[in-house]
């Protein structure tokens, strides 16, 4: 009988997503999950809702004018600091609703 050797979770994981072909959709998703660990709890509080499309823009609804405002001026560094926790340049702009 071969023997075999015990694995990681993630390493079965990746193996798996990579061999879907569909491991970008997958970063994607990733990004949005880490939102609020880019942006902390404070701002996290006002995002309704976050959704990444197709061509790799996060959505995000912010139920406050004023942090709208603000976060505009920082779309490009979330989205490089986004990319950079993911791994590849998945998120190309971040929308703000």
């Amino acid at each position: 009988m071969k023997k075999t050797y015990p694995r990681l979770f993630r390493d079965i994981f990746d193996s798996v997503v990579k061999q879907s072909n569909d491991s970008d959709n997958f970063l994607r998703q990733q990004a949005s999950f880490l939102w609020p660990e880019i942006v902390g709890p404070g701002v996290n509080r006002y995002t309704s809702r976050r959704y990444v499309d197709d061509a790799g823009t996060l959505h995000v609804y912010i139920t406050s004018a004023s942090l709208k405002n603000e976060l505009s001026f920082h779309r490009n560094v979330i989205a490089e600091k986004l990319n950079r926790l993911v791994g590849k340049d998945v998120i190309t702009d971040i929308q703000l609703h």
